[in-house]
């Protein structure tokens, strides 16, 4: 059951195609980052679904450890992000998300349609949207 669901979140998180693309700004996000919220359609997600997640960031290159590693290139800029799938589960997918960091937390919330950037970090009756938030390590 907890491989189905983290399977679920990370298709979610990383799972939609979609062509727009941002910029990079070198190293603004850069570091190791631990999920410490998710939720989907505005349910929280348990504790033990992500509490072994990371997510590293080294400017253009993303590596998120689960109980798989999916690797890929990132590009962000002025709260937009899109995610490209290298690696792993999520293997030639583009994500569309927007970002926001505020007190060394990292939030972002996935479209997971793929089709536009969420209009804002809320989940609740749109069970398209993912939103996770991380603190930095």
């Amino acid at each position: 059951m907890r491989n189905l669901i983290l399977c679920i979140v990370l298709f979610y998180c990383f799972g939609c195609a979609g062509t727009r693309q941002t910029t990079a700004v070198s190293g603004a996000l850069n570091g190791n980052w631990i999920p410490v919220k998710q939720e989907i359609a505005g349910k929280a997600l348990p504790l033990v679904v992500f509490e072994k997640q990371k997510l590293t960031i080294s400017d253009s290159v993303y590596t998120l450890v689960a109980e798989s590693t999916d690797k890929g290139i990132l590009y962000y800029k002025d709260g937009k992000m899109d995610i490209y799938g290298k690696e792993g589960v999520n293997t030639g997918r583009h994500f569309m998300a927007i970002y926001k960091v505020e007190n060394n937390q990292l939030t972002i919330c996935y479209n997971l349609i793929g089709n536009a950037y969420p209009d804002a970090y809320e989940t609740t009756s749109k069970p398209a949207l993912f939103l996770s938030v991380f603190k930095k390590e």
